[in-house]
Protein backbone atom coordinates (compact mmCIF):
# COMPACT_ATOMS: atom_id res chain seq x y z
CA UNK A 1 0.00 0.00 0.00
CA UNK A 2 1.22 3.46 -0.87
CA UNK A 3 2.23 5.51 2.16
CA UNK A 4 1.08 9.09 2.63
CA UNK A 5 3.74 11.56 3.69
CA UNK A 6 2.51 13.89 6.42
CA UNK A 7 6.00 15.39 6.63
CA UNK A 8 9.24 14.71 4.78
CA UNK A 9 10.20 12.20 7.44
CA UNK A 10 6.87 10.79 8.61
CA UNK A 11 4.29 8.80 6.72
CA UNK A 12 1.25 6.71 7.52
CA UNK A 13 -0.69 4.15 5.52
CA UNK A 14 -3.17 5.40 2.93
CA UNK A 15 -5.95 3.86 5.00
CA UNK A 16 -5.94 3.93 8.81
CA UNK A 17 -7.56 1.29 11.01
CA UNK A 18 -9.82 3.00 13.56
CA UNK A 19 -10.37 1.54 17.03
CA UNK A 20 -13.18 3.73 18.33
CA UNK A 21 -15.44 0.71 18.85
CA UNK A 22 -12.74 -1.83 19.70
CA UNK A 23 -14.36 -2.65 23.04
CA UNK A 24 -17.55 -3.67 21.20
CA UNK A 25 -15.75 -6.18 18.95
CA UNK A 26 -15.47 -8.62 21.87
CA UNK A 27 -12.11 -9.99 20.75
CA UNK A 28 -9.68 -11.82 22.96
CA UNK A 29 -6.11 -10.52 23.09
CA UNK A 30 -5.04 -13.28 20.70
CA UNK A 31 -7.94 -12.57 18.32
CA UNK A 32 -7.13 -8.85 18.29
CA UNK A 33 -3.48 -9.60 17.66
CA UNK A 34 -4.47 -11.76 14.68
CA UNK A 35 -6.66 -8.93 13.33
CA UNK A 36 -3.79 -6.44 13.71
CA UNK A 37 -1.37 -8.81 11.97
CA UNK A 38 -3.82 -9.41 9.12
CA UNK A 39 -4.35 -5.67 8.79
CA UNK A 40 -0.61 -5.07 8.57
CA UNK A 41 -0.34 -7.79 5.91
CA UNK A 42 -2.85 -5.79 3.86
CA UNK A 43 -0.57 -2.74 4.08
CA UNK A 44 -2.43 -0.84 6.79
CA UNK A 45 0.16 0.04 9.42
CA UNK A 46 -1.49 3.02 11.13
CA UNK A 47 -3.93 2.57 14.02
CA UNK A 48 -6.19 5.32 15.35
CA UNK A 49 -7.16 5.59 19.02
CA UNK A 50 -8.18 8.11 21.68
CA UNK A 51 -7.82 8.06 25.44
CA UNK A 52 -11.60 8.10 25.90
CA UNK A 53 -12.53 5.34 23.44
CA UNK A 54 -14.49 2.53 25.04
CA UNK A 55 -14.85 4.52 28.26
CA UNK A 56 -11.07 4.66 28.60
CA UNK A 57 -10.54 0.99 27.70
CA UNK A 58 -9.54 0.69 24.02
CA UNK A 59 -5.93 1.82 24.30
CA UNK A 60 -5.24 -0.81 26.93
CA UNK A 61 -7.01 -3.53 24.94
CA UNK A 62 -4.82 -2.72 21.95
CA UNK A 63 -1.72 -2.63 24.14
CA UNK A 64 -2.53 -6.04 25.61
CA UNK A 65 -2.61 -7.49 22.09
CA UNK A 66 0.68 -5.81 21.15
CA UNK A 67 2.35 -7.27 24.22
CA UNK A 68 1.85 -10.72 22.67
CA UNK A 69 4.11 -9.71 19.77
CA UNK A 70 6.33 -6.80 20.75
CA UNK A 71 8.14 -6.87 17.41
CA UNK A 72 5.04 -5.35 15.78
CA UNK A 73 5.59 -1.97 17.42
CA UNK A 74 8.44 -0.95 15.13
CA UNK A 75 6.29 -1.63 12.06
CA UNK A 76 3.22 0.39 13.01
CA UNK A 77 2.20 3.98 13.71
CA UNK A 78 0.10 4.59 16.82
CA UNK A 79 -2.21 7.61 16.63
CA UNK A 80 -4.15 8.72 19.69
CA UNK A 81 -6.04 11.75 20.97
CA UNK A 82 -6.54 13.67 24.18
CA UNK A 83 -8.43 16.64 25.56
CA UNK A 84 -11.94 15.36 26.31
CA UNK A 85 -12.83 14.52 29.91
CA UNK A 86 -15.83 12.21 30.07
CA UNK A 87 -18.18 11.58 32.95
CA UNK A 88 -17.26 8.06 33.91
CA UNK A 89 -17.29 5.67 36.83
CA UNK A 90 -13.52 5.66 36.36
CA UNK A 91 -13.50 9.37 37.19
CA UNK A 92 -16.24 9.84 39.82
CA UNK A 93 -14.93 13.30 40.67
CA UNK A 94 -16.25 14.70 37.36
CA UNK A 95 -19.74 16.18 37.37
CA UNK A 96 -19.91 17.03 33.64
CA UNK A 97 -18.15 16.26 30.37
CA UNK A 98 -15.69 19.00 29.48
CA UNK A 99 -12.43 19.71 27.62
CA UNK A 100 -9.01 20.19 29.19
CA UNK A 101 -5.99 21.35 27.21
CA UNK A 102 -3.83 22.34 30.14
CA UNK A 103 -0.16 21.35 30.19
CA UNK A 104 -0.77 18.90 33.02
CA UNK A 105 -3.70 17.15 31.40
CA UNK A 106 -2.05 16.75 28.00
CA UNK A 107 1.15 15.36 29.55
CA UNK A 108 -0.70 13.11 32.00
CA UNK A 109 -2.94 11.83 29.23
CA UNK A 110 0.07 10.94 27.08
CA UNK A 111 1.77 9.21 30.00
CA UNK A 112 -1.38 7.16 30.54
CA UNK A 113 -1.58 6.30 26.82
CA UNK A 114 2.07 5.18 26.81
CA UNK A 115 1.34 2.87 29.73
CA UNK A 116 -1.82 1.54 28.07
CA UNK A 117 -0.06 0.78 24.79
CA UNK A 118 3.07 -0.57 26.46
CA UNK A 119 5.27 1.70 24.35
CA UNK A 120 7.81 4.48 24.87
CA UNK A 121 6.40 6.85 22.25
CA UNK A 122 3.28 7.91 20.38
CA UNK A 123 3.79 8.47 16.66
CA UNK A 124 1.01 11.05 16.32
CA UNK A 125 -0.96 12.86 19.03
CA UNK A 126 -4.15 14.71 18.08
CA UNK A 127 -6.14 17.22 20.11
CA UNK A 128 -9.59 15.65 20.02
CA UNK A 129 -11.84 18.69 19.56
CA UNK A 130 -11.56 22.49 19.53
CA UNK A 131 -12.55 24.08 22.81
CA UNK A 132 -14.18 27.40 23.73
CA UNK A 133 -11.65 27.66 26.59
CA UNK A 134 -8.28 27.06 24.90
CA UNK A 135 -4.85 28.48 25.74
CA UNK A 136 -2.44 27.81 22.83
CA UNK A 137 0.56 28.72 24.98
CA UNK A 138 -0.29 25.87 27.35
CA UNK A 139 -0.66 23.46 24.44
CA UNK A 140 2.62 24.61 22.87
CA UNK A 141 4.40 24.13 26.20
CA UNK A 142 3.02 20.59 26.48
CA UNK A 143 3.90 19.71 22.89
CA UNK A 144 7.47 20.97 23.33
CA UNK A 145 7.90 18.96 26.52
CA UNK A 146 6.55 15.77 24.94
CA UNK A 147 8.69 16.18 21.84
CA UNK A 148 11.89 16.95 23.77
CA UNK A 149 11.36 13.90 25.97
CA UNK A 150 10.68 11.59 23.01
CA UNK A 151 7.18 10.74 24.15
CA UNK A 152 5.39 12.08 21.04
CA UNK A 153 6.97 12.31 17.60
CA UNK A 154 4.34 14.36 15.73
CA UNK A 155 1.25 16.45 16.51
CA UNK A 156 -2.07 17.21 14.86
CA UNK A 157 -5.68 18.05 15.65
CA UNK A 158 -9.15 16.68 15.07
CA UNK A 159 -12.34 18.56 14.15
CA UNK A 160 -10.60 21.98 13.95
CA UNK A 161 -11.62 24.64 11.43
CA UNK A 162 -8.99 26.65 9.48
CA UNK A 163 -8.92 29.56 11.93
CA UNK A 164 -8.48 27.23 14.91
CA UNK A 165 -5.78 25.29 13.06
CA UNK A 166 -3.87 28.47 12.15
CA UNK A 167 -4.26 29.90 15.64
CA UNK A 168 -2.64 26.88 17.30
CA UNK A 169 0.00 26.49 14.60
CA UNK A 170 1.17 30.08 15.14
CA UNK A 171 2.28 29.14 18.68
CA UNK A 172 4.07 25.90 17.79
CA UNK A 173 7.68 25.16 16.94
CA UNK A 174 6.66 21.67 15.77
CA UNK A 175 3.91 22.36 13.20
CA UNK A 176 0.68 20.37 13.03
CA UNK A 177 0.80 17.56 10.46
CA UNK A 178 -2.89 16.69 9.97
CA UNK A 179 -6.50 17.43 10.86
CA UNK A 180 -8.82 14.47 11.40
CA UNK A 181 -12.37 15.51 10.49
CA UNK A 182 -15.63 13.83 9.54
CA UNK A 183 -15.76 13.36 5.76
CA UNK A 184 -17.97 11.01 3.76
CA UNK A 185 -20.39 11.21 0.84
CA UNK A 186 -23.03 11.74 3.55
CA UNK A 187 -21.13 14.46 5.43
CA UNK A 188 -20.02 17.36 3.21
CA UNK A 189 -19.36 19.83 6.03
CA UNK A 190 -15.69 20.27 5.22
CA UNK A 191 -16.34 20.70 1.52
CA UNK A 192 -18.76 23.50 2.34
CA UNK A 193 -16.92 25.36 5.12
CA UNK A 194 -13.66 25.82 3.23
CA UNK A 195 -11.67 23.40 5.37
CA UNK A 196 -10.64 21.08 2.52
CA UNK A 197 -9.64 24.08 0.38
CA UNK A 198 -7.53 25.37 3.26
CA UNK A 199 -5.86 22.00 3.81
CA UNK A 200 -5.00 21.72 0.11
CA UNK A 201 -3.55 25.24 0.19
CA UNK A 202 -1.42 24.38 3.21
CA UNK A 203 -0.49 20.93 1.82
CA UNK A 204 -1.94 19.30 4.94
CA UNK A 205 -3.43 15.86 4.27
CA UNK A 206 -6.62 15.26 6.28
CA UNK A 207 -7.78 12.06 7.90
CA UNK A 208 -11.47 11.21 7.52
CA UNK A 209 -13.33 9.69 10.43
CA UNK A 210 -16.66 7.94 9.83
CA UNK A 211 -16.06 7.59 6.06
CA UNK A 212 -19.19 5.41 5.76
CA UNK A 213 -21.28 7.81 7.86
CA UNK A 214 -21.78 5.38 10.71
CA UNK A 215 -23.40 2.85 8.39
CA UNK A 216 -25.83 5.27 6.72
CA UNK A 217 -24.30 4.46 3.33
CA UNK A 218 -24.75 0.71 3.80
CA UNK A 219 -27.95 0.44 5.84
CA UNK A 220 -29.58 3.87 5.44
CA UNK A 221 -32.36 4.99 7.75
CA UNK A 222 -33.21 8.37 6.20
CA UNK A 223 -33.99 9.82 2.79
CA UNK A 224 -30.51 11.19 2.22
CA UNK A 225 -28.87 7.87 3.04
CA UNK A 226 -31.24 5.97 0.78
CA UNK A 227 -30.63 8.44 -2.05
CA UNK A 228 -26.89 7.99 -1.68
CA UNK A 229 -27.01 4.21 -1.48
CA UNK A 230 -29.04 4.12 -4.71
CA UNK A 231 -26.38 6.12 -6.59
CA UNK A 232 -23.51 4.21 -4.98
CA UNK A 233 -25.17 0.95 -6.00
CA UNK A 234 -25.68 2.14 -9.58
CA UNK A 235 -22.03 3.13 -9.89
CA UNK A 236 -20.95 -0.17 -8.33
CA UNK A 237 -22.86 -1.98 -11.10
CA UNK A 238 -21.24 0.24 -13.75
CA UNK A 239 -17.78 -0.65 -12.43
CA UNK A 240 -18.57 -4.29 -11.68
CA UNK A 241 -17.93 -3.76 -7.97
CA UNK A 242 -19.83 -5.85 -5.44
CA UNK A 243 -19.71 -3.60 -2.39
CA UNK A 244 -21.07 -0.06 -2.14
CA UNK A 245 -18.71 0.71 0.74
CA UNK A 246 -15.83 0.41 -1.73
CA UNK A 247 -17.39 3.07 -3.95
CA UNK A 248 -17.75 5.41 -0.96
CA UNK A 249 -14.11 4.91 0.06
CA UNK A 250 -12.89 5.39 -3.52
CA UNK A 251 -14.89 8.65 -3.68
CA UNK A 252 -12.83 9.99 -0.77
CA UNK A 253 -9.55 8.71 -2.15
CA UNK A 254 -10.09 10.42 -5.52
CA UNK A 255 -10.23 13.89 -3.98
CA UNK A 256 -7.09 16.03 -4.50
CA UNK A 257 -6.89 16.75 -0.77
CA UNK A 258 -5.47 13.21 -0.52
CA UNK A 259 -7.94 12.21 2.16
CA UNK A 260 -6.90 9.32 4.41
CA UNK A 261 -9.97 7.28 5.46
CA UNK A 262 -10.11 5.93 9.02
CA UNK A 263 -11.92 2.61 8.68
CA UNK A 264 -13.34 1.45 12.01
CA UNK A 265 -14.34 -2.20 11.80
CA UNK A 266 -13.40 -5.42 13.52
CA UNK A 267 -14.18 -7.48 10.42
CA UNK A 268 -11.22 -8.31 8.22
CA UNK A 269 -13.49 -8.60 5.15
CA UNK A 270 -14.51 -4.95 5.52
CA UNK A 271 -10.88 -3.93 5.94
CA UNK A 272 -10.01 -5.84 2.75
CA UNK A 273 -12.83 -4.01 0.96
CA UNK A 274 -11.31 -0.67 1.95
CA UNK A 275 -7.88 -1.70 0.70
CA UNK A 276 -9.31 -2.92 -2.61
CA UNK A 277 -11.15 0.41 -2.99
CA UNK A 278 -7.77 2.05 -3.54
CA UNK A 279 -7.70 0.46 -6.99
CA UNK A 280 -11.14 1.75 -8.05
CA UNK A 281 -11.04 4.71 -10.40
CA UNK A 282 -14.14 6.90 -10.45
CA UNK A 283 -14.49 9.32 -13.33
CA UNK A 284 -15.49 12.94 -12.60
CA UNK A 285 -19.11 12.35 -13.63
CA UNK A 286 -19.44 9.44 -11.21
CA UNK A 287 -17.82 11.47 -8.45
CA UNK A 288 -20.29 14.32 -8.97
CA UNK A 289 -23.27 11.96 -9.14
CA UNK A 290 -22.41 10.96 -5.57
CA UNK A 291 -21.88 14.58 -4.50
CA UNK A 292 -25.22 15.64 -5.99
CA UNK A 293 -26.98 12.71 -4.34
CA UNK A 294 -25.70 13.97 -1.01
CA UNK A 295 -26.87 17.56 -1.51
CA UNK A 296 -30.07 16.52 -3.27
CA UNK A 297 -29.42 19.12 -5.97
CA UNK A 298 -27.60 19.58 -9.21
CA UNK A 299 -24.60 21.89 -9.27
CA UNK A 300 -25.51 25.55 -9.89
Amino acid sequence: MKKINLTKNFNISGIVHGHWRLAEWNLSNQELLKLVEQTIELGITSFDHADIYGDYSCEELFGNALRLNRDLRKNIQIITKCGIKLKSHKHPERKIKYYDYSFNHIVNSVNSSLKNFGTDYIDLLLLHRPAPFFDPEEVAKAFSYLKENGKVLHFGVSNFNPVQFDMLNSYLDEKLVTNQVEISPYCLEHFENGNLDYLIKEKIKPMAWSPLAGGQLINPTDTKGKRLKKILSEIAVELNIKNVDQIAISWLLKHPARIIPVVGTGKIERIKNAVEAMEIKLNPEQWYKIYNASTGNELP
